[in-house]
């Protein structure tokens, strides 16, 4: 599985949190990997430089193998949070998904 990390202005990744992002990833989705080919992380701030509740948005698209492209996002306070709400929902229906095909 490909990862690609996308951010707006407002965040810049270094490559120690790139590798935790990744390995945060994989330690998710390794079941997964025959599934997705490809899995892009959107990171933005909705509130840009301003103070917020929740306003951290992680947005994964998943690119499956055969299948339209799967999305989901979650707000939090920050961006570890974002990320770890947003690989729950992904993998609920990333399990939809390889049981109904499994089922056929």
């Amino acid at each position: 599985m490909t990862i690609q990390l996308n951010t707006d202005k407002n965040l810049t990744i270094h490559k120690e949190y790139e590798n935790q992002i990744n390995e945060v990833i994989n330690q998710n989705l390794s079941r997964f990997d025959d599934l997705v080919t490809r899995l892009e992380v959107h990171f933005t701030d909705e509130n840009g430089s301003k103070d917020g509740l929740e306003d951290k948005r992680c947005l994964l698209e998943a690119r499956i193998t055969g299948k339209e492209p799967v999305a989901v996002s979650h707000f939090d306070k920050n961006y570890d949070l974002a990320l770890v709400g947003a690989l729950a929902k992904l993998k609920s229906k990333l399990e939809t998904i390889s049981g109904k095909l499994k089922a056929h």
